[in-house]
């Protein structure tokens, strides 16, 4: 096995940045949209997907997350995701149970809910009544690859079923592990379970990617990185951007434990970002998190941690005006909360 390479906290975030597409903005397309979206965008907090998008690609518009190359569906967690309509079954399969019994209830679950839509489409709420379950049980049929929603924020999702994938879960579950280490590496299988929602940590999977995969150490011990992204990762730092306004659940900090204290070292600041409940958004200037943010209307409040600089403070300002809202029938106001050194 070759030796360890040897990463810093600022090559990860860098890197992280880079995979994240948080550096500089892509050109508007589909193509750019599954760029976005290649670890999937939890849109569990309404129109979160809709912003991260917009942080990661030029030209977004309130309707963007309905285009016609992305899908929604349950995704790691159970949570509410937008995907590229060509991934579904790497987010859905890539999931599927290990045990016999979940996978029992996963594929009976799917074949009720098929039997009883008949072709059609329901509010999961109306579908979940009339087979006399809570609809929540039907976010565990999502891993067969066959249940598709559609949500908007506003009401109970709309369910309905879908041909299921021609895909070996093990290949989606072996892409869906790809694709979490682009976006999320370097990492482990355990923290690939995590994020993914799966009950025991995929070793058989990173062990079938042994050729794909490089070993590394970083501020949080050994940890594996995909080849393919090692000259990214050896790279020069791009320039930052310097300001985005992260929804609430972005993929740059959906993280959890030590994670966490790599990218924002201070216990203090952690605790305002990673609430108890709903987290606020994150505020990413110049490569660090400097803040957070939170949407009531066309009101946005920025709480931030230390003094910024006028232009800083414009960039902000700027990038907050430009969130691509539906329905505001405004201009956006921003209010500045600052708490430096809290």
């Amino acid at each position: 096995m070759p030796s360890r390479l040897e990463l810093t906290r600022q090559q990860i975030l860098a890197f992280r940045r880079r995979a994240g597409d948080l550096d500089e903005r892509l050109p508007p397309g589909a193509d750019s949209l599954r760029r976005a979206a290649w670890a999937g965008l939890q849109d569990s907090m309404p129109r979160a997907a809709l912003l991260s998008l917009h942080v990661r690609v030029e030209g977004i518009e309130p309707s963007s997350w309905e285009d016609r190359s992305l899908a929604q569906l349950w995704g790691p967690r159970h949570s509410v995701y937008v995907v590229a309509k060509d991934d579904f079954a790497v987010f859905s399969l890539g999931r599927f149970p290990d045990s016999a019994k979940n996978r029992e209830r996963a594929e009976r679950v799917a074949a009720q809910l098929h039997a009883h839509l008949d072709g059609e489409r329901m509010l999961d709420r109306e579908a979940g009544r009339a087979l006399g379950v809570n609809p929540n049980v039907f976010r565990y049929a999502a891993p067969t690859g066959t249940v598709a929603i559609r949500w908007d924020g506003a009401r109970a999702p709309v369910v309905w079923t879908v041909p299921a994938p021609d895909v070996d879960p093990a290949d989606a579950r072996r892409e869906l592990a790809r694709r979490y280490l682009h976006v999320f590496g370097p990492s482990t299988a355990e923290r690939f379970a995590a994020w993914a929602g799966i009950r025991r940590a995929p070793v058989d999977t990173f062990e079938s990617l042994e050729d794909e995969l490089l070993p590394v150490r970083s501020p949080l011990g050994e940890e594996w990185l995909l080849a393919s992204d090692e000259a990214a990762m050896r790279a020069e730092p791009a320039a930052p951007a310097p300001a985005r306004l992260l929804p609430s659940g972005d993929a740059y900090f959906l993280l959890q434990g030590a994670e966490r204290e790599l990218l924002v070292p201070e216990p203090e600041r952690r605790a305002r970002l990673w609430t108890p409940r709903v987290w606020p958004g994150a505020l990413l200037v110049d490569g660090e998190i400097r803040g957070t943010w939170r949407r009531a209307q066309h009101t946005v409040r920025i709480d931030t941690w230390e003094d910024l600089s006028p232009a800083a403070r414009d960039a902000v300002e700027a990038e907050a005006r430009a969130l691509p809202l539906p329905g505001l029938g405004r201009a956006i106001d921003v209010v500045w909360e600052d708490r430096p050194g809290t």
